[in-house]
């Protein structure tokens, strides 16, 4: 399958670029839409793109997440319960694009957007101001449609690599990858981990061979110390289940604002620290 090459003017692209520019990690942060309520998320959302997250990822909660660890699990049905939609994610895509030019994904199961149907979706979502679409369950293979549609629409398509995916199938998901490629840091589901895994480098040296997209590291990822050691690997660190852990332990809205807006802050931080760390977009880590 061959999928257009990604713009340079994409708003995901031009981030990417200014971060490459300045040597420094981008942080990609992950909320679930809707958890607790889609009013929440609007002031959820902007605070942590305030506090400095160079990309939002908005997750549509869905009955079945099999990607996803026990708080983001948790976090879907408290969303499904408040009567979250994916035409009300992209409502809070709408919401935020008119007050924030952070580049917005939208992470998906893809039922959600069969049923919406595709044309419909892909040109919702660019109409609100998305900027990518994540599928979690639809491998490159099965994407041809899909990819073609969102793409058509000025969408970039990003694509799931992981611990055990082969050479000939890394290289189907960079051809079929735009904006950035997410690269899974371990088997299994995601959810806050300790630490890193010890092959992690050897991982992103396989997919630093495979695409010259900038690559975003998640599953696991929650604490400064690890954006840290980020800072010399990959092009962007994703964290998901940590904030959205603070969101269900707050006891408060207002509390939950100010937790993952510190979060995200002491991240963003330990990425800027990491500067003469950082390896340029393509090299070998």
């Amino acid at each position: 399958m061959s999928v257009p090459v990604p713009t340079a003017t994409s708003r995901i692209a031009r981030r990417f670029e200014a971060l490459r520019t300045a040597g420094e990690l981008g942080l990609i942060a992950y909320l679930t839409a809707g958890d607790p309520a889609l009013d929440a998320s609007k002031r959820l959302a902007l605070a942590v793109a305030e506090a400095g997250a160079d990309v939002l990822e908005l997750g549509v909660p869905f009955s079945d997440p099999l990607a996803d660890g026990a708080v983001i699990q948790r976090a879907s049905a408290r969303a499904l319960r408040s009567g979250t939609t994916l035409a009300g994610v992209l409502e809070l895509v709408r919401h935020l694009r008119s007050n924030t030019e952070v580049p917005l994904v939208v992470f998906s199961y893809f039922n959600p957007l069969l049923r919406m149907g595709l044309e419909t979706f892909a040109a919702r979502a660019a109409a609100a101001g998305a900027d990518g679409v994540l599928v979690t369950d639809l491998p490159p293979e099965e994407a041809s449609e899909h990819s073609k549609i969102v793409r058509a629409r000025g969408l970039d398509t990003v694509f799931l690599a992981a611990p055990t995916t082969t050479p000939e199938r890394l290289a189907r998901i960079a051809e079929s990858s735009s904006g950035f490629l997410y690269l899974i840091s371990r088997t299994g589901v995601t959810g806050a981990r300790e630490e890193l895994p010890e092959d992690l480098p050897e991982l992103v040296r396989r997919c630093r061979a495979a695409t010259k997209l900038p690559l975003a590291v998640g599953f696991g990822i929650s604490l400064p110390g690890h954006v840290a050691i980020l800072g010399g690997l990959a092009d962007a660190a994703v964290v998901g289940s940590a904030l959205v852990a603070q969101i269900e332990q707050a006891p408060t809205l207002d509390a939950a604002i100010a937790g993952v807006r510190d979060r995200v802050r002491a991240l963003k931080h330990a990425a800027c620290a990491g500067l003469s760390r950082r390896l340029p977009q393509g090299s070998s880590a």
